[in-house]
């Protein structure tokens, strides 16, 4: 259920850059970035509930969505420009009958933070818990009432320390007597409810309660906490409306709530009074002085915030009101104050004041770091850490402290809690770089990158592109590394589609494949064993591609998508291609081809690249003809009729014929052939060599193999059998130098197969028996007993002689290079 979050979030981020270079709307209150992930915490809060889903994951969630919240309210007023106001000291100075209500609002917009320390209160109003109500009673104290008429029946039948009288004031007033148990039972729950609609900002609620309560009384205190307001005497502007006229006319709120709030200082601090009363009147007025009172009623980190901003905007207020002086609400001799005027207090005064009120007000703010708390997450937890860096506007320092955080693995992977976050302070970065506040780049990578690995691990592949393009510099290495994880678990399809989704969201989608096939086969080499030690032998059967080799195979896909990137295919081919065949794995290397786009044929530069690969197509061409004779082979059965068994000799004519023409084509030119004073020079040079190493003897041995046993079928195989001997020995084209001793095909197991064809050819007897061995061995060279014999008129014994040790082949002119040991005869 948790992973329909991504998706929306996804959403809303997408929704929100398509209209990045509109502030407004993406700070509008109800369709802007913030309040829309919010709604979405909403709304996967409800659907949890409805499932009963863990309650610390609710939690969690609920958090979440205050912060999105908080962020909501904070960040327009930091980002819009505010529109010009009155000072309060100019409205008073024009108008000193301006109300209070009026005064205040001017105070707090000439006031940026303490503009933002109020829409925090309010916040924090209205995201408290919904206040519980008393049950309905049917009068005022009436089991408390029931006993004092009793007693006024009886004359002094009072119970032992129940009060006599049923004012409010009664249970102070009477030292040693209280209520009625019910009663006061019920007083307690009614003063808790009070309290919590004050926390819950919901005043007129706590009004109506009072008076279901029958306590109308306690209705008009908590009344007394409005601010005077008389729209008809202040400089205000006027709708035109006439209903909003007349209300105009009439006046509300407390007009001496100085007085007021005195009396709710005192009340609080009255240690007769409970502890219930005590609490409700510091949370109406509060103050330094009932700091300590409303401290002791918090329970969770967001009252201690709560308790923390009331008492600094009440206060600032009041001194605010109380500086200024000329004011006939706010003076306790209205008309003389009037008369005096405002107080003159310099710019720079004012500005000193300003400066020392808000350093005073981050340091009590900085006191709730390490607060204690009785019910809730404490004040270390992320989010509790994340709104008060907020609100202290500190975000490039809680980036880094959540970074940190993840680098450290402070928080428990593979956990709701460790995905949930990573969300958040991804789309939190994103927000601010939306609305164009910089972000600590080395923090937004970590937080990024922690959120692209909760998406792959929750499998929301379709959504990496868009978190990965965020990342700037690190967007197509960081994709790519995505991309190469999705390893052999992706077709071809899902692949493309991948990919494409790079270029949908601001992606080089050619750097992306590039880099993509370039990571997939670093990562297979990591895997795969190093092509090097003792050749491999190709004669027996191999087995099928293992996942590290098709991981490598498939590396190809992301540079044959687009014809832009043929090019880097074409040297990634290459490379992919002499691990394999340096591997002997000729069949796995073969199967690459049914990958590759025609195009890459075509390809002309490089030209090194170009003829690499073409020498590679022409390799696979043969080995596919050497296939095609061996089946031919295979079906020369007996019993076949005389016109079928034609047909056979003549395609067996036709295919070894073809396989002869195109090994020798191979063996003569330059086939993947490297300058040899570069040996050893550079990584590629060696695997060439090492190919050639491998199949230059193998093509030879086949050859020669085919060409022999055909020879009952045609005779002429077998001069061309020996003849191909002389290919081998041609100094031009230095084949004797791939046949290497200490393993793979050896000189001497090719020299015993040329001996056999020798054999094979005295069998057929004639007037000259050695005329065919004759006609091969011109232009050879063969060192006999440290001597060396050119152009023997006759060999076989020489060929046969145990004494000699040594086969010698020319290795440039007259001069012969030793080659390895004689097989035994």
């Amino acid at each position: 259920m948790a992973e329909a979050l991504y998706s929306a979030f996804a959403e809303v981020l997408a929704a929100s850059q398509s209209v990045k270079d509109d502030l407004d709307a993406l700070l509008d209150k109800d369709n802007g970035f913030a309040p829309r992930l919010r709604q979405i915490c909403q709304d996967q809060i409800t659907d949890f509930e409805e499932t009963r889903a863990p309650q610390e994951d609710i939690e969690l969630l609920r958090l979440e969505a205050n912060t999105w919240g908080l962020l909501q309210l904070v960040m327009p007023p930091r980002k819009i420009e505010p529109l010009p106001t009155t000072s309060a000291r100019d409205l008073v100075a024009q108008n000193p009958y301006t109300p209070p209500s009026t005064l205040a609002q001017a105070i707090m917009d000439s006031s940026p933070l303490l503009s933002e320390l109020v829409v925090v209160r309010e916040w924090l109003q209205d995201t408290a818990p919904n206040p519980p109500h008393p049950e309905a009673n049917t009068g005022y104290w009436k089991f408390t009432k029931h006993n004092v008429l009793q007693g006024l029946r009886t004359t002094n039948t009072y119970r032992d320390g129940l009060v006599k009288e049923l004012d409010p004031d009664a249970p102070n007033r009477e030292e040693g007597r209280s209520l009625a148990a019910d009663d006061a039972s019920y007083e307690r729950s009614l003063l808790q409810a009070l309290y919590c609609c004050v926390r819950a900002g919901r005043l007129d609620e706590a009004v109506d309660i009072c008076r279901k309560a029958h306590q109308p009384w306690r209705a008009a205190s908590i009344l007394g906490a409005q601010l005077f307001r008389w729209p008809a005497i202040s400089l205000e502007p006027k709708e035109d409306d006439a209903m909003v006229e007349d209300e105009e006319e009439v006046w509300s709120g407390n007009k001496r709530r100085k007085l007021w709030k005195d009396t709710c200082t005192h009340a609080a601090l009255n240690t007769s009074l409970s502890d219930q009363e005590r609490i409700l009147y510091a949370a109406l007025a509060p103050s330094p002085a009932t700091a300590t009172i409303l401290k002791a009623a918090c329970k969770t980190w967001e009252d201690h915030l709560w308790v923390q901003t009331s008492i600094i905007c009440e206060e600032k207020a009041s001194l605010e009101l109380g500086r200024i002086g000329g004011s006939f609400w706010e003076s306790e001799d209205g008309v003389e104050a009037v008369e005096r005027g405002v107080r003159d207090i310099s710019r720079a005064e004012l500005e000193k004041e300003q400066e020392d009120w808000e350093r005073e007000v981050v340091e009590s703010l900085e006191t709730l770091k390490d607060v204690a708390v009785v019910e809730g997450p404490g004040a270390e937890h992320a989010y509790h850490f994340s709104q008060l860096h907020i609100i202290l506007d500190r975000t490039d320092a809680l980036l880094n402290s959540f970074a940190g955080g993840l680098a450290e693995e402070q928080f428990p992977k593979h956990t709701f809690e460790y995905a949930q976050l990573c969300r958040f302070f991804a789309h939190f970065c994103l927000f601010l770089q939306l609305i164009d506040i910089p972000t600590p780049p080395l923090a937004t990578q970590t937080i990024l990158e922690s959120y692209l690995q909760v998406l792959e691990e929750a499998g929301q592949r379709e959504l990496i592109a868009m978190y990965a393009g965020a990342l700037g510099d690190n967007a197509v290495e960081r994709y790519a590394l995505f991309l190469v994880s999705l390893a052999l678990t992706a077709d071809i399809g899902e692949r493309r589609l991948a990919l494409t989704r790079a270029r949908d969201h601001g992606l080089d989608m050619d750097r992306v494949a590039i880099v993509t096939a370039e990571r997939t086969i670093e990562r297979a080499f990591e895997l795969l064993p190093e092509p090097r030690g003792k050749l491999p032998s190709i004669i027996a059967l191999q087995p099928t591609a293992t996942d590290p080799e098709l991981f490598l195979l498939r590396s190809i896909e992301w540079t044959t998508f687009s014809d832009t990137t043929y090019p880097v295919a074409l040297e990634q081919t290459n490379v992919i291609l002499r691990y394999l065949l340096g591997m002997g794995r000729v069949q796995v290397a073969q199967s690459l081809l049914d990958l590759l786009p025609a195009e890459l044929a075509d390809i002309s530069e490089p030209e090194d690249r170009a003829t690499e690969y073409l020498h590679y197509r022409q390799f696979f061409v043969i080995w596919e003809s050497v296939g095609r004779v061996v089946e031919c082979q295979s079906r020369d059965l007996p019993g076949m009729s005389k016109d079928a068994k034609g047909v056979w000799v003549n395609e067996y004519r036709n295919l070894i014929d073809t396989v002869y023409d195109q090994i020798v084509q191979l063996l003569t030119t330059e086939w993947l052939v490297v300058e040899t004073e570069h040996y050893g020079a550079d990584r590629r040079t060696r695997e060439l060599i090492r190919i050639r190493q491998i199949y230059i003897p193998e093509l030879i041995i086949r050859l020669h193999f085919l060409l022999f046993e055909s020879r009952h079928y045609f005779p002429d195989n077998l001069k061309r059998a020996l003849q191909l001997a002389n290919i081998v020995a041609d100094s031009r084209y230095k084949l004797h130098e791939d046949f290497v001793n200490e393993d793979g095909r050896r000189l001497g197991e090719y020299l015993g197969a040329v001996r056999r064809a020798f054999i094979g050819a005295l069998e057929k007897g004639g007037s000259d028996p050695f005329r065919s061995v004759s006609s091969m061995l011109v232009g050879l060279d063969i060192r006999v007993q440290g001597k060396t014999v050119t152009n023997p008129p006759v060999c076989l014994d020489q060929l046969t002689d145990r004494n000699s040790s040594h086969w010698s082949l020319p290795v440039q002119g007259s001069k012969a290079k030793s080659i390895g040991d004689k097989p035994g005869i």
